[in-house]
């Protein structure tokens, strides 16, 4: 066979193998999914982030796999949003798995732990430490799989309507705080309950709350507590970093083809590390102008820190000695806890504790 025509046949085979994966993606089905968020349409970065993720799965699949978002509240309650997965109602949704201690005290670990891994040792954790296995263990049992999907990264301490001088200012405190936190809170005196996003403002103007936390400067702005209440405290510390997940129903997950599931694990990879660039970002803007419009800063008084780290010791201890699998999980987070906390100190903190009072003093 001569050179020309093998040149020939070369030439004419090369667009029919460039136009094979096209081809291929033609005949991947169409699906549609509905997706529900806990949170509300004006926060914007926390239901931003489920609409940014059902946005990037259409764009990775060539809007084949189309997922539509919906605030809380509009297709399922924002605090049952684990229930419509569960039982297939929705497909998934973008929430905190800390809403729903309730069902299990082991839900605690995959959001936030009071004096618990902040956002960069949440991501070694799940990703290097076993989190991922352990949290997927839970999430079967309510017919889900679990991708992480943000972090707000370290919050703030919450709203008051008078200042907290010392431990006796917070017994009767009646006080709006999601997830474990709200044990600790109760064993230091305090009432704790916990309220939708959008109910916030309303319980607090009402005086039905003398107390509430929700995220940090830039979600608390937007809900507009500095109105009803001056005081804000720092840190949150039962919240270092909190980690969202999109929850999906195990069926739906199974029937997926193999290309529409890495579309959902590259969104949600993309959107973990995302919204925390953005509340870094606009957290510091906001903070300035919430004090510019009469917050009072406030930082927690070292009694109530060390009363409220004993307590937070003693309510894991004694939900371990109730439930096996919050004491399993809760040795191995531990374990990985305080393993992060040396090394971060001998590093990150020795750099934050010289830096950060040095730029303030310029």
């Amino acid at each position: 066979m001569n050179r020309r025509v093998l040149m020939g046949a070369a030439a004419a085979a090369a667009p029919a193998a460039l136009a094979a994966p096209a081809l291929a993606q033609t005949q991947m089905p169409e699906i549609r999914w509905r997706l529900t968020s806990s949170f509300p349409r004006n926060l914007d970065v926390l239901f931003g982030t489920a609409d940014a993720i059902a946005r990037r799965v259409g764009q990775l699949t060539d809007g084949k796999f189309r997922i539509s978002a919906f605030p809380g509240g509009e297709i399922a309650p924002p605090l049952a949003a684990l229930d419509a997965v569960q039982s297939g109602a929705v497909e998934c949704a973008h929430t905190a798995p800390y809403y729903y201690v309730g069902k299990d005290p082991s839900f605690a670990f995959f959001t936030a732990m009071p004096f618990g891994l902040n956002n960069r040792q949440m991501t070694a954790w799940w990703r290097h430490g076993g989190g991922r296995e352990l949290g997927n263990e839970l999430f079967r049992d309510y017919n889900c799989i679990g991708f992480t999907a943000g972090d707000t990264g370290a919050q703030m301490g919450g709203w008051f309507r008078n200042e907290v001088p010392n431990l006796q200012a917070l017994q009767g405190l009646k006080f709006r705080i999601a997830g474990f936190a709200g044990q600790v809170f109760q064993k230091l005196g305090a009432a704790p309950t916990q309220v939708a996003a959008a109910d916030i403002y309303p319980s607090l103007e009402r005086g039905t709350l003398d107390a509430v936390e929700f995220v940090g400067p830039h979600d608390d702005e937007k809900l507009g507590f500095v109105r009803v209440a001056r005081y804000y405290y720092a840190p949150g510390f039962w919240e270092p970093g909190a980690r969202l997940h999109l929850l999906v129903n195990q069926r739906a997950w199974d029937a997926l083809p193999d290309l529409y599931k890495h579309a959902i694990e590259v969104a949600c990879n993309e959107q973990d590390s995302e919204m925390l660039a953005k509340y870094d970002d606009l957290n510091p803007k906001a903070l300035r102008r919430l004090v510019a419009a009469g917050a009072q800063l406030r930082f927690w008084p070292r009694d109530i820190m060390q009363a409220a780290w004993r307590a937070s010791h003693e309510v894991y201890e004694e939900t371990g000695a109730r439930n096996a699998r919050f004491k399993r999980i809760w040795e191995a987070y531990r374990a990985y806890r305080d393993e992060e906390y040396q090394w971060f100190r001998v590093a990150e903190n020795s750099f934050d504790n010289f830096a950060y009072p040095a730029a303030a003093a310029r």
